[in-house]
Formats: structure tokens, C-alpha cells, sequence
């Protein structure tokens, strides 16, 4: 249980809503079976960029069900969001399912061993191994490299999602010695490809629900050390990345995706609000510039 997961492009995927304000089924379907195609290794389930905390229990339910029937179909791994033991539960008997990505703790800042006693307990709970999501300008909680490489030695504990938020003295530090048999994947898609060239595994990225097939090519030459390839195309995923990022995730990459008449609506539910336009008109600019330079966003935005 404690394989890492495939190295590559992961993508956490939203929730599409339609007009009514209900679950966009056919809309995610198809968004997983585009992802997959154009180059992402494997999905997430119930992530942030998901929306989990707005959707019903029912809604959670169908949402893995549907993302892991995709993936059977593909042969992909799937990642769940799950933080206690109760999130954990229904991951057992659904084959498709690889791994839980699990918070460190929120809010409460139990520290560094509150933090090691908590995983290690998640851990021995899951059917799956656990992708320790790091993000601790969300969770105010830091920790030191030395803290995440006994974090990485947990029975149980396959990887991390890592999202300090930038390349920081502890990032350079674990990177410089990873755990044997531990992944780091990118979760701050600004900052990926520095962390790719640091010699992470892969990427957890929400950005790449657009432009999917340009970040698994910067993930493959990273890992190839395709400077020539990488460098370039780094620099222009993140000016991207930062478009999509400009307003609290996922609010301007649905509103891109409903501008690509991928999704029916832009929606979001409370309390996240709607992208401006002016935030879409940027990301589109920007995502045309990857493949086409100068080339302007619909001008009905």
C-alpha cells in the first residue's frame, strides 16, 4: 500500500454546474474522458478546485463514482480527496481509486507532532495509500522538511502535494533528499516547473484543464532534462497559470471552460463568487498565446 502514485500530470477536477444549479453530469464526464486523452496520467476527485464542501453527500458520491468509472474506462489512476476516517471508508471496493489526498490538519495548528500523530492514525485507516496535501497558506500550519520527511516515513503515506506557495529554504531542502519511494507532485501551478526541475514527480494541477496536453509535455521534459523544451514552456504555463489563479480557484478556469463551450455555465456556489470578466478575457488572452502569440480572446467577453 504504500506505492507512490504514476509519475505525470494529475488533474483536479472541477464541478460543472448547469443552468438549473445542479451537477453538470454529461458536462464532467467529458471533461475527464478531454483531460485524459490530451495527455493527464490521472484525475482527482473532491478536491478544492471540486468544491466539495457545496456539494451534497449524494452529489460527493456520484461525483467518484463517475470520475471512477472514467478512469476504469482509461486506465487511470484516481485520487479522492479524504480527510477522516468516514471520507475514507468509501474508498474501499472501487478499484479505480489509487489514492486519498488528505489535508494537513486546518486551522487548529496542532503542530508538527499533532500533525505526524494525526496522518499516521488517517494512514492506518485507509484502504489506499495518502497523498499528504501541504498547503499551508490554507491550513496555517508549517512544517519543516525534517517535519515532512517523517511524514514520507509513515506506513501508509505514498507522497505529498506539495503547495508551500513558493521555492522556500524547507522545498529546496527536501528536494535535495527525497524520501526512497516518495513522490512530491507540484500543487502550486505557478511554481511548477521550478519544482519539476527540482526533481518532483509530477503536478496536481487544476491549471490543466486547459492547455492539458502543454503541461504534461512540461512534465515529460523536465523528467527528460529537456531544458530547451522545459524552460520556455514553463515560463509561458505560468504567466497562464497566474491568469486562472488571478481570482479564488476555480472560479476563472470554469469561466474560461464555459468561454470554450466546454461547460454550460460558469457557475460556482457560495461563498465563492463568479470570475470577472475582465480576469476571463486575460486567461483567454494568455492561453491563445501559447500556440499562437498576439492572438485576442472572443470579443464577446
Amino acid at each position: 500500500m504504500g506505492r507512490m502514485l504514476p509519475t505525470g500530470l494529475h488533474v483536479p477536477m472541477i464541478t460543472p454546474f448547469d443552468e438549473a444549479g445542479a451537477v453538470a453530469w454529461p458536462a464532467l464526464e467529458a471533461l475527464a474522458r478531454d483531460v485524459l486523452r490530451e495527455g493527464a496520467t490521472g484525475l482527482v476527485a473532491l478536491g478544492t478546485t471540486g468544491e466539495p464542501g457545496s456539494l451534497t453527500a449524494d452529489e460527493r458520491r456520484d461525483v467518484l463514482d463517475l470520475l471512477a468509472a472514467v478512469c476504469r474506462e482509461h486506465g487511470a489512476p484516481l485520487t479522492v480527496g479524504a480527510n477522516t476516517a468516514d471520507d475514507l471508508r468509501i474508498l474501499a471496493d472501487r478499484p479505480a481509486v489509487a489514492a486519498a489526498l488528505s489535508l494537513v490538519p486546518p486551522f487548529l495548528r496542532p503542530g508538527e507532532e499533532g500533525v505526524l500523530a494525526h496522518l499516521t492514525a488517517l494512514a492506518a485507516a485507509s484502504p489506499v495509500p495518502l497523498i499528504v496535501y501541504h498547503v499551508p497558506y490554507r491550513t496555517a500550519q508549517p512544517l519543516t522538511a525534517r517535519a515532512l520527511t517523517r511524514i514520507a516515513a509513515v506506513e501508509g503515506v505514498a507522497g505529498l502535494k506539495l503547495a508551500t506557495g513558493s521555492i522556500d529554504p524547507d522545498v529546496i531542502a527536501l528536494m535535495s533528499a527525497p524520501p526512497a519511494g516518495f513522490g512530491v507532485f507540484g500543487g502550486d501551478d505557478i511554481v511548477i516547473s521550478p519544482l519539476l526541475a527540482l526533481g518532483a514527480e509530477g503536478g496536481i494541477l487544476a491549471s490543466a484543464h486547459v492547455a492539458t496536453s502543454d503541461f504534461a509535455t512540461l512534465i515529460k521534459a523536465w523528467r527528460q532534462g529537456d531544458v530547451a523544451t522545459a524552460r520556455p514552456l514553463g515560463h509561458r504555463l505560468a504567466r497562464l497559470s497566474a491568469a486562472l489563479f488571478a481570482e479564488p480557484n476555480p472560479t476563472v478556469i470554469k469561466a474560461v471552460l464555459h468561454a470554450q463551450n466546454r461547460i454550460p455555465t460558469p457557475d460556482v456556489r457560495l461563498p465563492l463568487m463568479p470570475a470577472a470578466k475582465e480576469s476571463t478575457a486575460d486567461a483567454l488572452r494568455l492561453l491563445s498565446e501559447i500556440h499562437q502569440p498576439g492572438v485576442q480572446p472572443p470579443a464577446s467577453l
